[in-house]
């Protein structure tokens, strides 16, 4: 099994155990119901990528390439734009969220352009490695507070660059996370972060070193548990999956969900085995 795969199955089996019930919660379903969640708070995981550890599960299928294509939307295009995210990268998720003008509000995207977010981080690193102020924020509480849209989830990661005693540069990243709809997309925020960590790591010449994921409040729905406790029974599938970047593409505003390669990571096999399950949104 997977890293991911035991982390998974532990922060199901905590949240079934220990969590809490809301008792007034913001999202609803389609049908108007209450969308209430089990939660509990505090925790991370951690991968360490010179050992080919990852977040990736074989407990059921995962959209990679559109997960891909999500991160590049908001870091290289950045943009709030659903057109974009769907003409570009065919992914329409968001689009329940959708505020009237076919955006997502002054959130993700907008506010990486904005602050030129990615370009500083880049720039910064560059020509300070050890400092360790190196980070990109979402959390821009005048934006968020003014305009209608979304609240980031997934909101900050923090940068390091740490000079190993084996006489390599490395490149370590954390990933703070608010709030995490587990079931649905605990495991594509994992991986899309690691993949902006291979990326960013490529653009300036690094090796990547430690990826960790804070999660602050983690949660499944109520109309999950079901599926939840599918999950903690299926057998996870051996493999070690890993991906590799193009290897003709440096800069990170050149990269295509394309020129991310999955390896060892038996698709078919887990399709068969652990199929898809159904989530209801709580929008």
């Amino acid at each position: 099994m997977t890293k991911g795969d035991i982390y998974t199955k532990e922060i199901f089996k905590r949240i079934l155990s220990e969590g809490c019930l809301d008792k007034n919660p913001r999202p609803k379903y389609k049908d108007g119901t209450p969308a209430h969640t089990l939660s509990v708070n505090h925790g991370m995981c951690t991968y360490d990528l010179t050992k080919g550890e990852s977040p990736l599960i074989t407990l059921r299928p995962i959209a990679i390439k559109s997960s891909i294509g999500e991160l590049l939307w908001i870091y290289q295009q950045q943009s709030n734009d659903l057109e974009v995210l769907k003409d570009k990268y065919h992914v329409t998720w968001w689009d329940e969220w959708d505020i009237g003008d076919r955006t997502i509000g002054t959130c993700y995207g907008h506010t990486v352009k904005r602050y030129n977010s990615m370009e500083n981080l880049l720039d910064g690193i560059q020509k300070d490695p050890d400092g360790r102020r190196h980070m990109i924020s979402l959390w821009q509480e005048e934006e968020l507070n003014d305009n209608p849209g979304l609240k980031p989830c997934a909101f900050l990661t923090m940068w390091n660059v740490r000079h190993g005693n084996d006489g390599i540069d490395y490149l370590d990243m954390c990933l703070t996370q608010r709030s995490s709809d587990f079931a649905t997309a605990g495991c594509i925020n994992q991986v899309q972060y690691l993949v902006f960590h291979l990326m960013v790591a490529r653009h300036l010449g690094l090796t990547p070193g430690r990826f960790t994921w804070f999660y602050n409040n983690i949660q499944i729905y109520d109309r999950h548990i079901e599926q939840v406790k599918e999950m903690l029974q299926r057998e996870p599938i051996d493999c070690n999956p890993k991906f590799i970047l193009n290897p003709d593409k440096v800069n990170f505003f050149d990269f295509e969900p394309e020129d991310v390669i999955l390896e060892d990571y038996p698709r078919q096999l887990i399709k068969e085995k652990n199929p898809q399950l159904k989530f209801e949104l709580g929008i």
